[in-house]
């Protein structure tokens, strides 16, 4: 019982202690062409371009997180208040970052995006700067979590399709596949990224839900009729359903300083 309280305790304080927006500091730099974070390891490929005005990222794998973070939004701005305005630049993560100098590699629209007016071209020339970043939920107006079946696909049985436009600030880490008004599920394997597969794939119009985590704890999120019985490779389909959770991070102290 006493082992049980205590535990119960320090988990109130660490829940009272989360922040929906932790501030952390680390280094930014930037790919020169943008095809390089559009063909990265999340998989978007070209739809990535149409991606937030092409404000992209490619994250360190804490952040990338095995694919998970495919998606994920950022803000972050660059800490030379001579070269950069205090807004900063509002990025979605779209590839992984090898190189452990910096947390993240930008587009670079997305890095003249930190500059004050007229220093585009200065802040190019420093290559790295010293940032603070933060996660912020991802806002897609009028727009549903969508899937798009991917061109590997092969009917009856085996289906691969990738998530996107996953609004909140959460990570889908589970996911089944069903026929259109049937109980019995087939769980999905991340093949890569942001692109989930399943070799026994039912037959007819067919149903998804998904387990996501949002801090804490997580929850099913069930998209009840999607592919329809015809469906085609290539395509993409809208889930019917949004995410707009908020995940809390186990920083402290909780201060987010003049962010806002």
């Amino acid at each position: 019982m006493a082992l049980f309280l205590c535990f119960f305790f320090f988990f109130l304080i660490s829940y009272a202690s989360a922040c929906d927006r932790c501030v952390h500091q680390s280094k930014a730099a930037y790919f020169s062409k943008a095809p390089a974070l559009s063909s990265g390891a999340c998989g978007y490929g070209s739809l990535a371009i149409g991606f937030n005005g092409g404000h992209l990222a490619a994250g360190v794998p804490s952040l990338f997180k095995d694919g998970a973070g495919c998606g994920a939004c950022f803000q972050i701005r660059c800490k030379n208040t001579t070269l950069c305005n205090s807004k900063g630049t509002r990025v979605i993560l779209t590839d992984l970052n090898y190189h452990n100098k910096t947390d993240f590699v930008l587009s670079s629209r997305a890095f003249k995006a930190m500059a004050n007016n007229g220093s585009d071209r200065e802040i190019l020339k420093h290559g790295i700067l010293d940032v603070e970043y933060k996660r912020v939920p991802c806002v897609y107006k009028n727009q549903n979590l969508a899937v798009r079946v991917e061109e590997s696909s092969q009917k009856p049985n085996y289906l691969a399709i990738q998530l996107l436009y996953q609004g909140g600030q959460t990570e889908i880490v589970s996911m089944d596949v069903a026929k259109v008004g049937s109980s019995s599920w087939n769980f999905m394997n991340r093949k890569s990224s942001a692109v989930w597969e399943s070799s026994r794939v039912p037959g007819g119009a067919l149903q998804f839900r998904f387990v996501v985590t949002s801090g804490y704890d997580g929850k099913w999120i069930w998209a009840k009729s999607v592919l329809p019985a015809d469906w085609k490779t290539g395509v993409v389909y809208d889930t019917g359903v949004q995410i707009t959770d908020i995940a809390q991070e186990g920083c402290f102290p909780c201060d987010e300083g003049n962010w806002k």
